[in-house]
């Protein structure tokens, strides 16, 4: 008799564990293709316009957009809510 009660009593906390941990944040799926997490907090990017039509672009231009773009303050506290799990 003991013992069944001891088994009824794990049985309800895991279920109430299990609950407790529903639901799962969904990560942004836009966000998760461009950006990546640094050790710092924050995030880094790639620029976008340095794969092609680059005939026309000087070459400055062509080296800011090579360089890895990093988020503001103000960016990285809108994606750590767009990425939850990768913080």
């Amino acid at each position: 008799m003991f013992l069944h009660r001891l088994l009824l009593s794990t049985a309800r906390s895991f279920s109430t564990t299990a609950v407790t941990n529903f639901p799962k944040l969904k990560s942004h799926s836009g966000a998760k293709k461009r950006w990546r997490a640094i050790a710092n907090g924050k995030f880094k990017r790639a620029h976008a316009g340095h794969a092609h039509l680059n005939v026309t672009k000087r070459p400055g231009r062509k080296n800011h957009l090579g360089e890895t773009a990093y988020s503001s303050s103000t960016q990285s506290s809108v994606l750590k809510k767009l990425l939850p799990y990768r913080n």
